[in-house]
């Protein structure tokens, strides 16, 4: 791997979240749906281009991803409203973009500067985070109980998970993407939870890098999985291939009778 790659992945995902959400809500009210179609063909054509060269288990978590916050995203914002994107719909960005946020992620925690010091940076996470939380939970006038509970996810990631650091990286990359997607106006969560009407949500959870830590966890956990399965097939064709001059090889000779 390039000895910039991770420097490259994390500046372009950081870059990325800004441009699309400014561009999707800034200016007169915002980008029309054909508009968040662009951003999202942007988005897709940056992440398959940042995958292209990582290797399979890479590309596989990323497929994870988006699959898994592909159908958390129509759940839980399109029929549930718990939270509401701007035009009320699920942007075409959104499903890659959760790929880059996973990836932007996985960059940050395997980087030389935080693998290295993992302990460090583990500690640093919580503290920050619980002191965010905190603050969301007592000083916020939301009361962010969705928050407070997050952050105790995102503590047993940090602790449990067999990459721990992704998630160090993911409370940078998730922070960063819901106080500027909530600050622009590209979606707002609701005040208490739609479903059980008892939970209080900030806007955006303080803890929120908990909840996407679902998708990440999900990722790790399956796609070894994927990629066994990828090798399997692999090797099963290779063996037909193979197989076939083998067999001819074995066919008998013709006798000069025959002839």
């Amino acid at each position: 791997m390039s000895r910039y790659r991770n420097a490259i992945i994390v500046a372009a995902v950081l870059t990325w979240i800004p441009v699309v959400l400014i561009a999707d809500s800034g200016g007169s009210g915002g980008v029309s749906p054909i508009g968040q179609r662009l951003l999202g063909v942007g988005t897709w054509i940056l992440l398959v281009g940042l995958l292209a060269r990582e290797p399979v288990r890479v590309r596989a978590q990323g497929a994870v991803v988006v699959a898994f916050a592909t159908l958390i995203e129509y759940t839980f914002s399109y029929e549930l409203h718990v939270y509401v994107y701007r035009l009320h719909n699920v942007p075409w960005y959104v499903p890659p973009g959760h790929g880059m946020v996973y990836l932007g992620a996985l960059a940050i925690g395997r980087s030389a500067l935080v693998s290295t010091r993992s302990r460090g940076f583990i500690a640093a996470t919580i503290t920050v985070a619980g002191l965010y939380a905190a603050w969301g939970l007592i000083f916020n006038g939301r009361h962010d109980v969705l928050g407070a509970l997050w952050f105790g996810c995102l503590v047993f990631f940090l602790f449990r998970a067999p990459q721990p650091t992704v998630f160090v990286g993911a409370f940078v990359v998730v922070s960063h993407l819901e106080v500027i997607g909530t600050g622009v106006g590209a979606w707002t969560w609701q005040t208490v939870d739609p479903v059980m009407h008892v939970i209080r949500m900030g806007n955006p959870p303080t803890g929120a890098a908990g909840g996407y830590g679902f998708f990440d966890a999900a990722a790790l956990a399956l796609a070894p999985r994927i990629e066994a399965a990828l090798v399997r097939r692999r090797q099963g064709r290779e063996e037909i291939v193979v197989e076939q001059p083998v067999a001819a090889h074995r066919t008998p000779a013709v006798s000069t009778i025959d002839a």
